[in-house]
């Protein structure tokens, strides 16, 4: 009696009460023959008949009544058992205490304020504690544990850190000092940008990751933060790309944007600790790439 499955099991209490294949087959959403199966598949394994069919009625046989006496109480514990773990699974689910600290390296905006608050509401006994990062190490807040995610600029190709979704994907535009020789065009084309003297991230940023805020070779100055490079931009030291968003959103007197044609979009990504995930992050990470999320990438 080895190997005894719980579907049929199950199958065969409920044609023991009901005495009726049929009836049995609607009560479990199977059909007739599948109960018929199933009863055979019992049968065979206990090596004796349970039930009497014929055109007329159904019944237990003698072994069937004897089994049905004993194995009742023994199910009836096994479905408790298994409530009790479903019941505490969801104890569980609704137990969302704890905090989440999230990195940033966008303009904490409406959209990401948005998209907290929709963790939040889904988390509400969570405490979300949100943390600028600086431009210049995308990385170092995560890697030492002072945020459990970040929201950083891709692209990502550190063998210690898991990438979520990319997102946000914007235009990307070259800030300029009002009277730079660009600033009067209405876009520029990304073969241009090697002469646009670009502004790249200092370090530690990985060198890849500096590459990639400054296509083609940055031959400016390094800046550590947003704010210090559009320092630079307006004092006519050198350019700075940002992503069509922030651009809108970094407006200032003296800086001009001029959307690029010809790069590839400024995305961002939720990046944590590898084999760190958590309900938590795997949640805000969800929140951050619903449709009605737009966070800004820098």
């Amino acid at each position: 009696m080895s190997g005894l499955e719980t579907h049929e099991l199950r199958c065969f209490i409920v044609l023991s009460e009901e005495l009726h294949f049929g009836r049995t087959g609607r009560r479990l959403y199977i059909t007739q023959s599948r109960v018929s199966q199933l009863l055979a598949a019992l049968e065979r394994r206990i090596g004796v008949r349970l039930v009497e069919r014929t055109s007329r009625r159904v019944s237990l046989t003698p072994f069937g009544e004897r089994f049905l006496t004993e194995l009742r109480p023994a199910y009836e514990h096994l479905e408790s058992v298994v409530e009790a773990a479903r019941e505490a699974a969801r104890d569980a689910a609704r137990d969302r205490t704890g905090t989440l600290r999230i990195g940033f390296q966008c303009a904490a905006d409406g959209e990401l304020t948005r998209a907290v608050a929709a963790f939040r509401e889904a988390w509400p006994q969570t405490e979300t504690q949100v943390t600028e990062v600086p431009l210049a190490d995308p990385f170092g807040a995560l890697r030492r544990g002072e945020v459990d995610a970040a929201v950083v600029l891709l692209p990502v190709e550190e063998p210690d850190l898991e990438v979520g979704p990319a997102f946000a994907a914007q235009q990307q535009s070259l800030a300029m000092c009002s009277a730079h020789p660009y600033s009067s065009l209405p876009s520029l084309p990304a073969a241009a940008l090697p002469t646009a003297r670009l502004i790249s991230p200092a370090a530690p940023a990985p060198a890849y990751w500096r590459a990639a805020r400054a296509p083609g070779g940055g031959d400016g100055p390094v800046a550590s933060t947003v704010q210090e490079g559009l320092t630079l931009v307006g004092a006519g030291v050198g350019t700075m790309l940002l992503c069509r968003a922030s651009a809108e959103r970094y407006a200032r007197d003296g800086v001009t944007f001029v959307p690029v044609d010809g790069l590839p979009p400024s995305s961002l990504a939720l990046v944590w600790r590898r084999g760190a995930s958590t309900p938590l992050i795997e949640a805000f990470a969800t929140a951050l790439t619903a449709p009605t999320r737009n966070l800004a990438a820098v």
